[in-house]
């Protein structure tokens, strides 16, 4: 099935065996699914960039190797671009294509990519052709860098909308690094982010950051999942404080920040590094309305008892009001909400395993 330009919402869906395009034109009460895009690949990316009206997909193919997938007609066709390449000199090669975010409104044909062996790409013509950022390629820490479980992954790319110089990148498990520069130099950023996994408990670097988030109307407000705790920073990234407070585990994957309220954010604790399942066998959304100074769990629509987990990417918040959640799991469930949180639907049981999920208005 295929889709055009008139559908008022969509719902995008990579999963570990293609990438699946759900639309809806009622609100949102209803999706209607396609049938799966590239199939049986990993899509550990796939976005809507509003600017340029293109579907970006990352397809890791495990014959071909990973490239980046366009369409311009919300996956009527597809064309593939140039990949982002290590240059040869490197010994370096592009084993994933894990993030794939547009940049400014200002830059419209901004958009950067993040790689395994982590590596930060930008791309001047809309995915058409990739540059290396030689910074992070030559950086002086890098031989000491090492992989978190899922690889040496740069996972989530930040784009500060008020100054399209400040970047924040994270990469698992180095922790959050910061360009002031527009990528031409590099900084740490994981002052007090406990590594409880090293010796040194708060080293420079070595950190396993499992995803950053801001509300673009307050740029220098930063949220973190880690691997060892739930974070804020006020200051851009500078200081970060533990706001966990009570939420019944530390450790998770992904965050998302509400795109009507920069003091509301979301995310899905499990139970731990080697028992990633929901605490308590009841799998539930947390939010907080003031900043992570509290959190309350929103259940309601959700299956009882469940042993559910989710990636890093597979939550995501649209900019409706009022607001859209959505989150997708390891074992195929995609739920929505279509108020905050407050009440859950299942818009599909049956997906494959869900890596990532994106929700725009078309």
């Amino acid at each position: 099935m295929v889709f055009t330009p008139k559908e008022s919402s969509i719902l995008v869906v990579g999963t570990r065996k293609g990438a699946f395009i759900f639309t809806s034109t009622d609100g949102r009460r209803t999706w209607k699914a396609s049938e799966p895009h590239f199939r049986g690949n990993e899509i550990y990316k796939i976005v809507y960039d509003r600017r340029n009206k293109l579907l970006l997909a990352s397809v890791n193919d495990q014959h071909w190797g990973p490239s980046i997938a366009q369409s311009s007609d919300l996956g009527k066709t597809w064309k593939i671009s140039n990949p982002p390449k290590y240059p040869k000199e490197s010994g370096l090669s592009v084993k994933r294509i894990w993030s794939i975010t547009p940049g400014s409104e200002d830059e419209p044909n901004v958009i950067y990519c993040g790689v395994e062996p982590a590596m930060l790409f930008r791309s001047d013509d809309a995915g058409e052709n990739w540059k290396i950022n030689e910074a992070l390629l030559n950086h002086e820490t890098r031989p000491k860098w090492t992989p978190g479980g899922g690889g040496l992954c740069l996972h989530t790319v930040l784009v500060d909308e008020r100054d399209t110089n400040n970047l924040h990148v994270g990469i698992s498990s180095v922790g959050t690094i910061n360009s002031k520069d527009g990528g031409a130099s590099w900084k740490f950023q994981n002052k007090n982010v406990l590594a409880d996994f090293y010796p040194e408990k708060y080293p420079e670097y070595g950190q396993c950051v499992h995803k950053i988030v801001r509300h673009k109307e307050r740029p220098d407000v930063i949220y973190q999942q880690n691997h060892c705790g739930v974070y804020r920073s006020d200051d851009g990234g500078e200081n970060w404080k533990d706001i966990r407070n009570n939420l019944p585990s530390r450790f998770g994957f992904p965050m998302a920040v509400d795109a009507n309220d920069p003091k509301r954010a979301y995310v899905v604790p499990l139970e731990g590094d080697f028992s990633r399942i929901a605490p308590g066998n009841k799998f539930l959304v947390w939010a907080t309305d003031n900043s992570g100074k509290e959190w309350y769990p929103l259940a309601r629509g959700f299956p009882k008892p469940s042993y559910l987990e989710v990636l890093r990417d597979a939550m995501a918040t649209d900019a409706e009001d009022p607001g859209g959640v959505y989150v997708g799991t390891k074992t195929g469930q995609l739920f929505a909400s279509r108020n905050h949180g407050n009440t859950w639907t299942l818009v599909s049981g049956t997906l494959p395993e869900i890596l990532s999920v994106h929700a725009s208005a078309v």
